[in-house]
């Protein structure tokens, strides 16, 4: 049996803006699939910041709502970090669309509440992780268009069951996207899975560095792609009390 009938571990979150150091979880999704069906837990959680109104408009979580009835931010990543680093010590493989954004934010904001990040929890690298994003992107990687979750369900036909841009909704369709992909490139499903998270290694670098290479061509300044995946070795996270800059861009979960 091939790794992608599982189990599999799917993973979102929505968040204040798209700034790993700064900005703060306020939903996330953790969807569990394998043989006897699929189990969603989610969170909302109260991130102590004001969520910008253009997030808001994205996801439908105000500052009101989630203070008004979000959980206390460390506990609830308590529970996600505990629940991906037990599946990732069992071999279980965490799904994530632009799964850096995702992880790394998830590790920022354990180091901001002093808890231990999940590479802490298991004592090394995040592995194995899944990134259909990475995977398109090797595999289809002359297609024109853009490619975010809305782009891909659309690519691979797959229909729309909710509101993309709720957490539960785009994990479950982040799975699905992957499974499409899996049937269209079957050598994917064939990789061990340590295999498997080495080449999307590879692939995310080469991505990067062509994509920079662009930038640096058309003389675009600023920050480009990070070529680490999924998570770069060392991050650093703002101490809890500074809020995110005002004006901060909000996420694009689509992408993330």
């Amino acid at each position: 049996m091939t790794w992608n009938k599982g189990p599999l571990l799917g993973f979102d979150t929505e968040t204040t803006g798209v700034d790993v150091a700064h900005d703060r979880i306020v939903t996330a999704a953790l969807v569990r699939r394998d043989a006897e069906g699929t189990t969603v837990r989610t969170w909302l959680i109260d991130p102590g910041v004001p969520i910008p109104e253009a997030a808001s408009a994205i996801h439908g979580i105000s500052t009101e709502h989630a203070r008004e009835h979000g959980v206390d931010p460390a506990g609830a990543l308590t529970e996600i970090a505990d629940a991906i680093a037990r599946a990732m010590r069992d071999g279980v493989p965490v799904v994530a669309y632009n799964a850096s954004f995702d992880l790394c934010l998830l590790e920022a904001e354990l180091e901001r509440h002093h808890l231990p990040t999940v590479s802490e929890r298991l004592g090394g690298a995040l592995v194995p992780v899944i990134d259909p994003l990475v995977l398109d992107r090797a595999e289809d990687r002359y297609r024109k268009g853009k490619r975010k979750l809305v782009d891909l369900c659309g690519v691979y036909q797959v229909v729309d069951t909710g509101h993309l841009h709720t957490a539960d909704v785009d994990v479950v369709a982040t799975l699905d996207v992957l499974e499409r992909i899996v049937d269209r490139f079957p050598h994917l499903g064939e990789l061990p899975l340590a295999a498997l998270h080495d080449y999307q290694v590879t692939a995310h670098r080469a991505w990067a560095e062509a994509f920079n290479a662009w930038r640096t061509e058309k003389g675009f300044e600023g920050e480009g792609a990070v070529t680490a995946w999924p998570v770069p070795m060392t991050r650093m996270a703002p101490p809890i009390h500074r809020a995110p800059p005002v004006g901060t861009p909000v996420q694009d979960t689509l992408i993330a």
